[in-house]
């Protein structure tokens, strides 16, 4: 029995779990797709159920993302590359969907989605949002790892340890560099798009840190002074 539970313990510290799980979900949600594609025929059908699958797979990806973050890794830059990995892959999978509330609100005042098509994709994120938060916490609840137990919290958190108003700086900053790259990238190669953008997801992910640092090197003696 304890030669079972040695052999078992090195295989559930690996992200292979987790990673399996991942690729599954993008998988399952890729087909699904496909037969909304072929099935459905009403325009705001079509885009409620697309907006649910790409919102699912990108929160299930998000929670499972953060799970492999308490992970030890191999080397300092294997979170990054993860980054990176996924992010190209939502970017090649979910095209033709907004994924996020920003994005829709982006496309209404663009004139690019009629106001009906914009609420009916805001319903869709929310609902397929917490739909995402109880699957993730029921596979979770599977032990497929020491990492995955059912108790885990989905509680907003402070990986960067600031406080709110230099956590909203440094969103902002990324948020506006993000959004900024995505309208002025309208002209570029879909395919070359989408790996400059998951590029740029990365860095942003990796200068928010930098920028905090900026802060407090900037601030912090001007606060002193006064």
């Amino acid at each position: 029995m304890s030669a079972l539970l040695g052999a078992q313990g090195p295989r559930c510290r690996t992200p292979a779990p987790s990673l399996g799980l991942m690729l599954s979900v993008v998988l399952l949600m890729g087909l699904a797709r496909v037969v909304a594609w072929q099935q459905l025929h009403s325009p705001k059908a079509h885009a409620f159920v697309l907006e649910f699958l790409a919102t699912f797979q990108l929160c299930c990806c998000t929670h499972e993302l953060l799970v492999l973050s308490e992970q030890d890794p191999a080397h300092p830059t294997w979170p990054l590359t993860l980054i990176y990995f996924f992010s190209l892959v939502h970017g090649l999978t979910l095209v033709g969907t907004a994924s996020n509330p920003c994005g829709v609100m982006m496309q209404m005042m663009l004139g690019g989605m009629s106001p009906e098509i914009g609420a009916v994709s805001l319903l869709a994120q929310l609902i397929s949002a917490l739909c995402s938060r109880y699957c993730i916490g029921a596979l979770w609840s599977l032990g497929l790892t020491k990492y995955h137990v059912s108790e885990r919290s989905f509680a907003c958190r402070n990986p960067i340890h600031v406080d709110l108003p230099k956590a909203v700086i440094i969103e902002t900053i990324c948020s506006f560099i993000f959004h900024s790259a995505l309208l002025h990238s309208q002209e570029i190669r879909t395919k070359l798009r989408i790996h400059l953008l998951a590029a740029l997801i990365t860095f942003l992910v990796y200068a928010g840190i930098l920028l905090m640092v900026l802060m407090f090197s900037l601030f912090l003696p001007w606060l002193h002074n006064n």
